[in-house]
């Protein structure tokens, strides 16, 4: 079981978006199948362009395979890989907020740090 420090890192580094998240997890929940393009777009319903920069980082991360046709399917290129991602999902299902603030934070450090000026306490 990683750390927790070794979680969010692996959240804040393989994650630009939430849509990659979520495209993670549609793609675990249906990992006996590899998804086309579309199906991926009305599971999620998102956009074209989210998915399939979703798709392209999540494939660039070892999380899964992309075929010329578009379609994916979760492949984690490693056990460690696979337990990272089982830990993300379960950790963004029991406190969805605190991973996206994790990746937000990531992409926009400086409006993360002016947000939590603002804060009453520290989570």
């Amino acid at each position: 079981m990683a750390s927790s420090q070794e979680l969010s890192g692996f959240i804040r580094s393989t994650f630009r978006s939430v849509w990659a998240l979520e495209l993670l997890c549609h793609l675990r929940q249906n990992r006996d199948r590899s998804l086309s393009h579309d199906e991926m777009v009305s599971g999620l319903r998102g956009s074209d362009l989210v998915i399939a920069q979703s798709r392209e980082a999540l494939g660039a991360a070892g999380l899964i395979t992309v075929e010329e046709s578009g379609s994916a399917r979760y492949q984690p290129a490693s056990p460690h890989l696979e337990r990272l991602s089982e830990q993300a999902e379960t950790l963004y299902a029991k406190s969805p907020d605190a991973v996206r603030r994790m990746i937000v934070s990531a992409a926009s450090p400086g409006i993360s740090a002016f947000a939590d000026a603002f804060r009453l306490r520290k989570d």
